[in-house]
């Protein structure tokens, strides 16, 4: 049985990248531990080129792949604010448009 009941969630996929490893489980378990997110998994060394403050940056990092329901959305994007090390983290989320319909609703089963 479907847990949404006729109600048709929207669900997301964040991607936030960390400058380290650590960085990248402590946010992780952060957002699982308060069920803010379902599932984080870790994509390790990606370059990442981008203009800051005037100059063309090259550094490596890591990219975080975020799964979560729209409700959680606004909270998963405050606090990446409050908890990762730039001044402007990475946090842009797109709307899953298909997946199966039991992951889907896992999500919702495992947040708040």
């Amino acid at each position: 049985m479907d847990i949404n009941q006729g109600i048709k969630m929207s669900y997301y996929i964040f991607l936030v990248t960390v400058p380290n490893l650590e960085e990248g489980k402590k946010i992780a378990k952060t957002l699982v531990e308060n069920k803010i997110v379902a599932c984080v998994n870790i994509i390790q060394d990606i370059i990442s080129i981008y203009r800051w403050k005037g100059r063309i940056e090259e550094d490596g990092e890591h990219l975080l792949l975020i799964k979560t329901n729209e409700r959680n959305s606004k909270h998963l994007i405050e606090k990446i604010s409050e908890i990762h090390s730039y001044d402007t983290p990475e946090c842009i989320g797109f709307k899953i448009e298909k997946g199966s319909e039991k992951y889907l609703n896992w999500i919702n089963q495992v947040v708040k």
